[in-house]
């Protein structure tokens, strides 16, 4: 008999031994975890790799989700963070002025991405105003570009929204060295009771900028700067994520940007659909929407283009274009005036003269290849127009180096299909190579 015990203990230790025993989490219970030689699936989220593009699949409730993404990518938000709070001190402003911000807003946030947020920090490690600040923070200063086509612009019929995310790409971690274009990822999220979707971010933002959902709504969002602005509201990359989690229609989806506005924004959201896309201007009290038939679509010097809209950093509406700028028209000597910064918006260092040569170079590009757009054709076309090949003045503002891009993306809400590059360190995305997925599919996917 003691032998036999003897015999069973010696039988024990050798498997320990074997096996490695995986140590339970705090703060949850029953977590199913697989360790390889990279972590890849934590308690229902996993990350892969295809192409050298990461992906993050998030599932279960938001508080669920906030754990997988912070215990999964916990090095690459904490050296997320690090460059975070570098940059604000290079653009003059202080963590401690921004957790007051993040403080007034905070009250009307929705519960659920508190939660998302607070289970990011716990599995981080970082603490829940650092995660909030870093999620907010960005959208004080965020140059884009972006537009949707569909019907008789496309050679389908089907609906194109595409937005190039302008931002710094020389933001970098001082202690580790990586720069935050280093940890963009796609991210497919699964939350229960929700709409699953697709967007393109970096580690450690709940919030986000664009994407598409599984009810075919997509939205993608740009700075437009106003002097009509309140932090007593829902962030703008926020509003987006409830978008995406919650709209079911372009109707629903224009309700939620133009609910509890904060700062001057525009906002590119579509339908597939039906399919149709919106342009919405939303200062804190001030809103419009309208599409290429708009009346406002083709005031002075504005244009419209049939079955497109399309905007640069700026307001075409009279009414909030009146909160931004003293002169409505920016058409005037444009390049001078920008070398000269005649035409100031509201308070901020970017001319309304550079933001209507980047409105003309996406327009131009837009009317040489109406008809023809699909998938491959609108990519191309995006990045054209950000090497400066439609408009002679853009190509200097890009040699001069105004607009430096981490990541460009076509979205096809209607079959899922989406083409994007991102940048690295020495590149902008439009000089990247680009990748192709479908959402439906990467939906569908399970762990390897």
């Amino acid at each position: 008999m003691k032998k036999t015990i003897f015999c069973f203990f010696a039988g024990l230790i050798l498997i320990i031994s074997i096996f490695p025993i995986v140590i339970s989490v705090d703060n949850l219970k029953d977590n199913d975890i697989f360790i390889s030689n990279e972590l890849t699936f934590f308690n229902g989220g996993w990350l892969e790799e295809q192409n050298g593009i990461k992906i993050l699949h998030l599932n279960g409730s938001y508080y669920d989700m906030g754990y997988q993404h912070g215990f999964l990518l916990k090095d690459e938000i904490v050296a997320n963070f690090n460059a975070f709070c570098n940059w604000i001190v290079e653009k003059g402003f202080t963590y401690e002025k921004l957790v007051q911000r993040w403080n007034i807003m905070k009250p009307l946030l929705p519960l659920c991405y508190i939660e998302e947020m607070t289970g990011m920090a716990d599995g981080s490690g970082l603490s829940l105003e650092n995660i909030s600040v870093y999620n907010v923070g960005f959208y004080l200063v965020v140059n884009c570009g972006s537009f949707a086509v569909w019907g008789n612009a496309t050679t389908d019929g089907i609906l194109y929204h595409v937005r190039s995310h302008d931002f710094p790409i020389t933001i970098k971690d001082p202690e580790s060295g990586k720069y935050l274009v280093e940890n963009q990822l796609i991210i497919i999220r699964k939350p229960y009771d929700k709409y699953s979707s697709v967007s393109l971010t970096a580690a450690g933002m709940v919030r986000t900028s664009d994407g598409f959902n599984e009810k075919k709504i997509a939205a993608g969002m740009l700075s437009s700067w106003t002097n009509d602005e309140t932090y007593n509201g829902i962030c703008i990359g926020f509003r987006i994520r409830m978008v995406l989690d919650n709209a079911d229609s372009i109707n629903e989806a224009i309700d939620i940007l133009i609910t509890n506005k904060t700062l001057g924004y525009n906002v590119i959201v579509s339908d597939g659909k039906i399919p149709i896309a919106y342009a919405v201007e939303t200062t804190a009290n001030l809103s419009y929407f309208g599409t290429w038939d708009n009346p406002s679509e083709s005031t002075r010097p504005f244009w419209s283009i049939k079955d497109t809209v399309r905007r640069s950093n700026m307001f075409i509406d009279p009414t909030t274009a009146a909160t931004q700028r003293k002169r409505y028209n920016p058409s005037f000597f444009p390049l001078l005036n920008m070398f000269l910064k005649r035409t100031q918006m509201s308070g901020t260092s970017v001319t309304a003269a550079g933001t209507w040569m980047h409105y003309v170079a996406i327009s131009k590009g837009i009317e040489s290849h109406w008809g023809n757009f699909n998938l491959n054709k609108t990519i191309s076309m995006l990045r054209d127009i950000y090497l400066g090949k439609t408009d002679i003045r853009f190509l200097i503002m890009q040699i001069l180096g105004v607009y430096s891009t981490p990541y460009q993306w076509v979205m096809c809400p209607e079959t899922g299909d989406f083409v994007m590059s991102f940048a690295t360190k020495d590149k902008n995305a439009f000089e990247n190579p680009v990748n192709y997925f479908n959402f439906y599919t990467l939906l569908k996917s399970t762990p390897p």
